[in-house]
């Protein structure tokens, strides 16, 4: 979290809501998660001249218009680059950055993974609606394999991606999920975001009902929720289901889900989750966790601290300038020039 911003604890959510008419379609998942971003900022007090809000091409890249922060509205796959580029130019605010899966996983992938590695002070929304909405309903980086849509009228016969499990590879620093309809969880996995110093990468799964409707109803559907989905709590044993009498068992570095009083099965044989843990193979298994085989995690699946590549950049900079002023000359001619006769 971008240190030495004052705090107004009398900030509402409305005091992050623009004047302009929000323009998604009516029941887009794309409204809730607004909602949810203001509510966390105005929880976190930061004032709004001191956050900024960038976003590439896509639906989930309206944000900005509909954020009352400083915004930029960049090009497809390149909100990595200009949101990175704002942070090392005024690391005095707070940045956030808005995604799709087309946007951040088709042409914007390398630009994304290196955002993650480098651990730059960026809180990343990804919208992950496994379509591609704007541009009208073709199969994205996230369809399902099998997936029948304008551009895949046969089915999809790419491997899709699992965002959590390529963020992990990358090596972020923070990993959060949640779904689009789930306020609780949204607005703790938000905080989390917020207050994390580096990347923060949250995955949202997102319902798109024109054209992909249903994404996700096999697991945001309320009389499926507990039994389909893990809330991942720091400290604590994994336990799901309706009646909290399931959990999810590590033997090596294969999961389990066991039935608690089965077998002897007590809350004490439960995998302890440690959102901390350096290690990113723990981080790695959840990642891959998926239904029907498993509850699909949600919360904060990953927390860990490492070196900020913005606020290495600063220190670098500082120490440049405290020494001898380099020869620019010099530095463009390089080493090894020659003259062409």
């Amino acid at each position: 979290m971008t240190t030495n911003i004052p705090i107004n604890t009398a900030l509402k959510p409305k005091d992050f809501a623009t004047d302009q008419e929000v323009r998604w379609c009516p029941g887009c998942g794309d409204y809730a998660i607004l909602a949810a971003v203001q509510r966390a900022l105005a929880k976190q007090g930061i004032e709004p001249h001191n956050i900024a809000t960038v976003a590439g091409i896509g639906c989930s890249s309206r944000f900005p218009y509909y954020m009352n922060t400083y915004g930029f509205h960049s090009i497809h796959g390149r909100a990595p680059a200009i949101a990175t580029g704002l942070k090392l130019a005024r690391p005095d605010l707070q940045v956030w950055m808005a995604t799709g899966d087309g946007d951040s996983l088709s042409i914007g992938g390398n630009h994304f993974i290196h955002l993650l590695r480098r651990n730059v002070d960026i809180k990343v929304l990804l919208f992950n609606n496994r379509i591609y909405g704007l541009t009208k309903g073709q199969y994205s980086p996230t369809s399902e394999f099998g997936k029948k849509t304008k551009s895949s009228p046969f089915g999809s016969v790419d491997n899709p991606f699992k965002p959590a499990s390529l963020a992990v590879g990358a090596e972020s620093t923070f990993l959060g999920r949640f779904i689009d309809v789930d306020a609780k969880t949204a607005a703790d996995v938000l905080a989390a975001a917020g207050a994390h110093n580096g990347t923060a990468f949250v995955e949202i799964m997102q319902n798109c009902n024109i054209f992909n409707d249903g994404a996700w109803d096999h697991l945001s559907a309320k009389d499926v929720r507990a039994e389909r989905t893990i809330l991942l709590e720091h400290g604590k044993p994994m336990i799901f289901g309706e009646h909290r009498d399931k959990g999810i068992r590590l033997v090596g570095t294969k999961a389990q889900v066991v039935q608690i009083g089965e077998n002897g099965i007590t809350e004490a044989d439960l995998w302890v989750h440690d959102a901390h843990d350096d290690d990113p193979a723990h981080a790695f298994i959840l990642s891959r966790m998926e239904w029907p085989d498993f509850p699909v995690p949600v919360g904060v699946l990953r927390d860990v601290q490492r070196p900020v590549y913005d606020q290495l950049v600063q220190a670098q900079i500082v120490e440049v300038q405290a020494g001898k002023t380099p020869d620019l000359q010099a530095l463009l001619d390089g080493r090894q020039t020659w003259t062409v006769a």
